[in-house]
């Protein structure tokens, strides 16, 4: 009978493949001598091509995966940095790690800050997104990015190099609020999303407090990769939503609501001790950050599911 020390130095020699040593172990070792022995050189020269062919099928399918591509990324450099505008360093190699480019925040910069970002930022990469920009902020910008489209419910600016609007590929994501005053987020998050290649379905204005017209929009929240829930007040929205879909949902409280939702704590509070599970919260009015985890699930799926 052959020992385990005796199939070792078989397989390091050559003279015994893996598959042919797994089936050995396999069976207690019982007989494997013989076996072994019955084998001409021929047919063990054939296993071990086989097995060096499984190997490589097995890799190359390894490197198709998402966790394999990540090996694949530039490595971080100065060269990825731009710092010749002095108040900002902009990330240019994001995109390759990321998926999404450099997003500019625009609530506390100047509109000249913001127009010279974006078009650096113009001159990298194939589509740019500013939040928080105001009307002022916004016609001055336009005025010096050709095709920068200002989205002023969102209060966002957007441009994308092929100006063409996102394919419809039949998956999307659900943006869903509970009242028009929460439309503003839900625009954030449903600008956000699309700016970075996500179909959106808008679902507005379906709150608990009228319960049965969010049961007439279901059967398009529920066809969504991700569903985004922008809602104030109490924010049991998100809660029972979460209950009646089978894909994850993003919560997003919103600062509306009378004196003790302490502008939008009490709807925090709530969608994080939501009883459903599948929930995830964002903070207080981002919109931005439900509509771009929304886009990195939906689009991640997508991959997934093109494979």
């Amino acid at each position: 009978m052959m020992n385990i020390d005796n199939i070792l130095k078989l397989v390091q020699s050559g003279d015994l493949d893996i598959a042919e040593a797994k089936r050995l172990l396999e069976e207690g070792l019982s007989g494997a001598h013989t076996a072994l022995a019955g084998r001409t050189p021929e047919q063990r020269a054939n296993d071990r091509r086989v097995n060096d062919a499984s190997a490589d099928a097995g890799e190359k399918s390894a490197e198709e995966t998402p966790i394999r591509r990540k090996a694949s990324f530039p490595p971080l450099s100065e060269d990825a940095v731009d710092d010749s505008l002095g108040y900002a360093q902009l990330d240019l190699s994001r995109p390759a790690r990321t998926g999404f480019p450099e997003v500019i925040y625009g609530e506390s910069k100047s509109a000249e800050q913001i127009a010279a970002i974006f078009e650096r930022l113009a001159a990298h990469t194939d589509r740019v997104l500013a939040t928080r920009v105001d009307a002022d902020k916004a016609a001055y910008v336009a005025g010096r990015i050709p095709g920068a489209k200002h989205h002023p419910e969102a209060r966002a600016l957007t441009w994308l190099r092929s100006g063409e609007a996102v394919p419809d590929d039949g998956s999307y994501i659900a943006v869903v609020c509970a009242g028009t005053s929460d439309v503003p987020v839900a625009e954030e998050a449903a600008v956000t999303a699309e700016c970075l290649g996500s179909r959106v379905e808008r679902v507005y204005d379906v709150g608990v407090a009228g319960i049965h017209r969010l049961f007439r929009r279901l059967p398009v929240i529920r066809g969504a990769s991700a569903v985004v829930v922008v809602a104030g007040m109490e924010g049991a929205l998100a809660s029972v939503l979460g209950g009646l879909v089978a894909v994850p949902v993003i919560a997003v409280p919103t600062s509306i609501g009378y004196g003790a939702s302490f502008q939008g704590v009490a709807a925090l509070l709530s969608m994080l001790n939501a009883c459903a599970p599948g929930i995830s919260v964002v903070n207080i009015d981002n919109g931005f950050g439900a509509g771009y985890n929304a886009a990195l699930i939906h689009q991640n799926g997508t991959k997934r599911d093109e494979k």
